[in-house]
C-alpha cells in the first residue's frame, strides 16, 4: 500500500512511518521538518509540507491509496487559549481527499473527543483543565471527518506513554466499553496499520487502550 502520514516527524506519526515500514507498505512521511526524520528507507519517502496549505496537501496524497492524519501540538499557550490547527488542516485534507483522492483516511484524536468525552471518568476534572480548549477543535476536526463521504476511521487513543509496544493495546468500537488508560505510541501505530490493512472499524470511531 502507498500510504501518506501527516504529522509523521515525532509521537505517533514517527512510530506509524516505522511500523508501516516493517509491514511493507511504502510510506511517504508529510511534516514540516520531515527532512529530520532519523529513518532511512528505500520504501520511504520524506515530505517536506505544510498540512494546513491546500497545494503542498495536494501534492502530497497523489498516488497514495491511504493517508493517515496524526496531528500534534506542543505544549505551550494553545493549551489555554484553543487552537484550530486540528479542524483547520483536516478541512483542508478532506477537501483535496474529496476532490482527488485517495478515499480511505484513518484520523487519530483521542479519547475524550466527540461522543467519547463521557467516558473518562476520574479524569474528567483534570482534562477539563488542561486539555478542554484543544480538545473543543478536535471536536469539530471529528465532525469534519465524519459528515464525509470518505471512508474514514477515528482512532481515539486513552493517555499516551513511550516505550517499545507492549503488545496489550485493545481497540474498542463500542461506546460501553471505552475507559481511560495508558497506551503506548508503538501499540496506537500498529493498531493504525492494522486498520489500515483490514478496514475493521471503517466509519467507527474506536477507543485504542492499553
Amino acid at each position: 500500500m502507498n500510504v501518506l502520514i501527516i504529522g509523521a516527524s515525532r509521537g505517533i506519526g514517527l512510530r506509524t512511518v516505522e511500523t508501516a515500514l516493517a509491514a511493507g507498505h511504502r510510506v511517504r512521511a508529510l511534516a514540516r521538518s520531515a527532512a529530520a526524520i532519523q529513518i532511512e528507507h528505500e520504501r520511504l519517502e520524506k515530505f517536506v509540507g505544510d498540512a494546513l496549505d491546500r497545494a503542498s496537501v495536494e501534492r502530497a496524497i497523489d498516488g497514495m491509496d491511504a493517508v493517515v492524519q496524526v496531528l500534534g501540538l506542543a505544549m505551550g499557550p494553545a493549551y489555554v487559549g484553543g487552537t484550530d490547527l486540528f479542524s483547520k488542516a483536516t478541512r483542508v485534507l478532506v477537501d483535496a481527499m474529496t476532490a482527488r483522492g485517495p478515499k480511505r483516511l484513518v484520523v487519530v484524536t483521542g479519547l475524550g473527543a466527540g461522543d467519547s468525552r463521557g467516558s473518562l471518568g476520574l479524569y474528567a476534572i483534570p482534562f477539563m483543565i488542561v486539555l478542554k480548549r484543544v480538545y473543543d477543535d478536535k471536536d469539530i476536526q471529528e465532525r469534519i471527518v465524519r459528515n464525509s463521504a470518505l471512508d474514514w476511521t477515528i482512532l481515539r487513543p486513552g493517555i499516551l506513554q513511550d516505550g517499545e509496544a507492549a503488545g496489550t493495546a485493545r481497540v474498542l468500537p463500542e461506546a460501553k466499553d471505552w475507559r481511560p488508560g495508558p497506551v503506548r505510541r508503538t501499540d496506537v501505530a500498529r493498531a493504525i496499520v492494522e486498520e489500515l490493512e483490514t478496514g475493521r472499524n471503517l466509519r467507527r470511531t474506536p477507543a485504542v487502550v492499553g
